[in-house]
């Protein structure tokens, strides 16, 4: 069994590694790059206790996984994990502050939400995307989580009509059953949006569901990103075999 808290995994390119953050430090690296990412180039209003740095109420209890270029130094890819403990300890799990999640209250020690998943604009390339994926996916299950939970965005540049087309693209294949069902406490208006264009899922969002995630449920507004963000579930059961294989490994 694998424990990537101590053992770092190597990528295809032999430079990086992935692993969880061990210092305050690194910590405050994966931050940085997430300013550099979501505030700098997407332009999002973030909580910045300092300059360049993007820290929320939810960092302190989170596990921050890092891929790092062991020759520079530098964190270039980065997610967290948010534990049913370290929600506990937060006060909840990220994803309340955009959903009721009541309906996934019996899952709710059996599950990790994941969040603020970033990348470095030189190492957009799928084997790191593949590494921060491979790590989650053998996390949670080495340490018997059956569901990884997170928030996919959708650019509201457009004032909603992209997000609305793709959630009608995607309702009927994989839309949750009822009882894993969220809802948005900040909705967009549906009925008032274009659902009929030809839009283009985000890379992310794409990814969960070709691992076999589902949607649960109608998006939510937040304002901070300007973005339409759709829960995900992913039951590490129903991970299709070739990316169960890929992602597990020997674990």
């Amino acid at each position: 069994m694998l424990d990537l808290r101590q053992q770092p995994q190597t990528a295809e390119q032999p430079s990086l590694t992935v692993r969880f953050a061990r210092t305050k430090q690194e910590v405050r690296d994966a931050q940085r790059l997430r300013f550099r990412v979501f505030g700098e180039e997407l332009g999002a209003r973030l909580e910045c206790p300092e300059p360049g740095v993007d820290e929320d109420r939810f960092d302190a209890f989170c596990e921050h996984l890092l891929v790092c270029d062991e020759v520079s130094g530098e964190v270039v890819g980065t997610y967290r994990i948010l534990t049913p403990d370290g929600a506990k300890r937060a006060g909840g799990f990220y994803s309340e502050t955009e959903f009721d999640l009541s309906r996934l209250e019996p899952l709710r020690d059996r599950l990790i939400e994941v969040g603020r998943s970033c990348v470095h604009p030189d190492y957009r390339h799928g084997g790191t995307i593949a590494m921060l994926w491979g790590a989650l996916a053998r996390y949670a299950h080495t340490q018997g989580y059956d569901y990884i939970m997170g928030c996919a965005s959708i650019s509201m540049a457009d004032g909603g009509h992209v997000a609305a087309s793709i959630y009608r693209r995607l309702r009927d294949k994989h839309l949750s059953p009822p009882e894993y069902r969220a809802f948005p406490r900040y909705g967009l208006p549906m009925e008032r949006l274009d659902r009929q264009l030809e839009a283009d899922i985000p890379p992310l969002l794409k990814g969960y569901i070709r691992l076999g995630a589902y949607i649960c449920g109608e998006p939510a507004w937040d304002p901070d990103f300007n973005t339409a963000d759709v829960l995900v579930l992913l039951p590490i059961a129903r991970m299709t075999g070739r990316y169960a294989r890929r992602l597990l490994g020997d674990a």
